[in-house]
């Protein structure tokens, strides 16, 4: 099969180019240039077309096996294909829990065939339960590319100690939500002003800086490699960054609402802003988006999280945390003024390379890993961009710049 983009801006983390022509045939690239006139089973061409490797996203719940009817890997691959994405890695927070060679095995066999590569998170610890170490060595040869509790902080810093030195034998990494769970556990939104007005019941920001520079130090003793994912306070960013400074190997990604969204939102109890870790203040937030112009952050997570309407729509207190986010993670970020060189770069050179993944490139030769999109678009989200099984997202009805058009991945192509 031969796909045609025409006249299309091509961009990467340090340069764009003039509007050329790309030619795909059989899934490899075959001809990078303008002008190029061949017959093409598919031809793409759209006002304000750009190109660029393919995106990755970090943390999603594609819940397959055990509740599909949130989620299925099927249905999370077209959502991530519809939001630019040509890989993702997945949590184990499944039923049963990835945290055996054998369910590993599950998601890479169901998903070869699919749009996007789906990369599994091995759990840390067996059935997320924080007290058992899991085989990761096994898990990491049948294709787990990270290790993790996912939704579930790891609590004790012994067995987080052993899981650190257990995976630095092999360079592995371990992603963690920083949260400790003992300090406001009960905790519905950010403690502070907006909790108090609400008479709800509040979790403090120390919860997780307190998680942040405790495992720093772990990381440090061990020498081993962590990411941190959902920051959510200045304190955590600049415990971060001052770790990176002192060339621990740390790094850390932030969620698109936690940029987009502040605990004052939350005035009429909108249970899609029921997440965790919890929206925090205003200032938060603006010290997470100067992080991401200045590098501090490496990249944005998704922490795409579907839920059925029944796990929504009733009483804030009993609302499951999280969104859906991959359809909207692009235009969300595009909205608050993120670069389209930033994203790009972060969202393809900074996740693989914290991850051990070799570099895409466009180039003649390679097989086609692309993604296609407007940066400059502006459109309502609606319930027509979202290719999920689940709907549980606050951007609906929200005008969003950014707009994707699909992926190619190999001989995969999807369009909008």
């Amino acid at each position: 099969m031969k796909v045609l983009i025409k006249n299309a801006i091509i961009i990467s983390s340090s340069t764009t180019s003039s509007p050329t022509d790309i030619l795909i045939e059989n899934g490899i690239i075959s001809m990078i240039k303008a002008g190029i006139s061949v017959n093409a089973e598919q031809v793409i061409q759209r006002p304000g077309l750009h190109v660029s490797a393919g995106w990755m996203d970090l943390f999603a719940n594609f819940y397959d096996p055990g509740n599909e009817y949130k989620e299925t890997l099927e249905s999370g691959s077209k959502a991530a294909a519809a939001g630019g994405f040509t890989d993702v890695m997945v949590v184990p927070n499944t039923t049963p829990v990835v945290h055996d060679k054998s369910q590993v095995e599950y998601i890479v066999h169901k998903s070869k065939d699919l749009l996007v590569r789906i990369h599994p998170i091995g759990a840390v610890t067996r059935n997320v339960a924080g007290a058992e170490l899991t085989e990761m060595y096994d898990m990491r040869n049948s294709g787990a590319l990270a290790f993790s509790d996912g939704t579930h902080s790891l609590q004790s810093s012994g067995i987080l100690l052993k899981a650190l030195e257990y995976v630095k034998a092999f360079n592995g990494t371990i992603i963690q939500v920083p949260d400790d769970e003992n300090i406001g556990s009960n905790g519905l939104m950010n403690e502070g002003i907006i909790s108090t007005q609400l008479g709800l019941p509040g979790k403090p920001a120390i919860s997780e800086e307190i998680a942040v520079a405790r495992d720093i130090e772990l990381v440090k003793y061990t020498g081993s490699r962590m990411h941190f994912t959902g920051i959510s306070t200045k304190k955590s960013l600049e415990l971060v960054e001052k770790a990176k400074q002192e060339g621990i190997s740390i790094s850390c990604s932030v969620t698109p609402y936690h940029l987009f969204f502040c605990d004052e939102d939350l005035h009429d109890y909108d249970t899609n802003l029921k997440v965790n870790p919890p929206l925090r203040t205003r200032s938060d937030m603006f010290a997470l988006r100067e992080g991401l112009l200045n590098g501090m952050i490496d990249f944005i997570s998704s922490h795409h999280q579907p839920h059925d309407w029944d796990d929504k729509t009733c009483e804030f207190e009993y609302a499951k945390n999280g969104m859906i986010g991959l359809e909207s993670m692009f235009g969300v970020l595009r909205s608050i003024g993120c670069p389209v060189a930033t994203f790009v770069k972060m969202q393809t050179t900074n996740i693989r390379q914290i991850f051990d993944l070799p570099a895409i490139e466009i180039k003649k030769g390679i097989p086609a890993r692309l993604t296609l999109f407007d940066p400059e678009a502006e459109y309502i989200f609606t319930n027509e961009h979202i290719h999920s099984k689940s709907k549980n997202t606050p951007f609906t009805g929200k005008k969003l710049k950014g707009q994707t058009f699909g992926i190619i991945n190999g001989d995969q192509l999807f369009l909008k």
